[in-house]
């Protein structure tokens, strides 16, 4: 019994680091990289449709990206979308086959406010991984009754690692990409 609440705490956690690390790939670096597009959700026939899905992305030149979309259609309103998302700073071009995203040189103010972003979202992702340690404690408390307390206090010392482990992960994924935003 406490082995179902401990694998399902480690897998919830295991989920709150890969979306923290998702965070993360969205915040842009001195360099294009189509993960920057991939929360952009474009208006198509008046659903929001994730752009991955509407058009393929290309990284040509260090700071550059063409969007190919598999309907041309759909060209103005991923033009737009690219152009109201917030934090890039990119105009795009339409050509009327393509959309070419040139991202401008990031300026040492701007890396910090990245910085800022990315400790904010690391902090996000800590909350969560200790609301689900939280939760977890909460459902080996409520077994007490039908384990022994032994059992319970192991799976508790046990969560404990557990939480202790992820929340270095997005330490880890934390430092790394403040280390990549900082790079000149």
């Amino acid at each position: 019994m406490t082995s179902d609440v401990l694998s399902d705490a480690t897998a919830r956690m295991a989920k709150a680091v890969e979306v923290a690390k998702d965070d993360f790939a969205t915040v842009r670096t001195g360099r294009a990289n189509p993960q920057l597009f991939q929360k952009i959700l474009v208006d198509y026939y008046g659903t929001p449709t994730p752009l991955s899905q509407l058009a393929s992305l290309a990284n040509p030149e260090a700071r550059s990206l063409v969007v190919t979309p598999y309907d041309k259609s759909a060209l103005k309103g991923i033009e737009q979308a690219i152009r109201d998302m917030p934090n890039l700073g990119a105009n795009p071009t339409n050509d009327g086959n393509i959309v070419r995203v040139t991202l401008p040189e990031l300026t040492e103010e701007r890396r910090r406010d990245y910085v800022k972003l990315v400790k904010s979202k690391a902090e996000d992702a800590r909350v969560s991984v200790r609301n689900i340690r939280r939760k977890a404690k909460d459902e080996l408390d409520a077994l007490k009754g039908e384990v022994g307390d032994d059992e319970v206090a192991r799976a508790e010392k046990e969560l404990e690692g557990i939480t202790k482990h992820h929340v270095d992960a997005i330490d880890d994924a934390l430092k790394r990409k403040e280390a990549e935003l900082l790079e000149v």
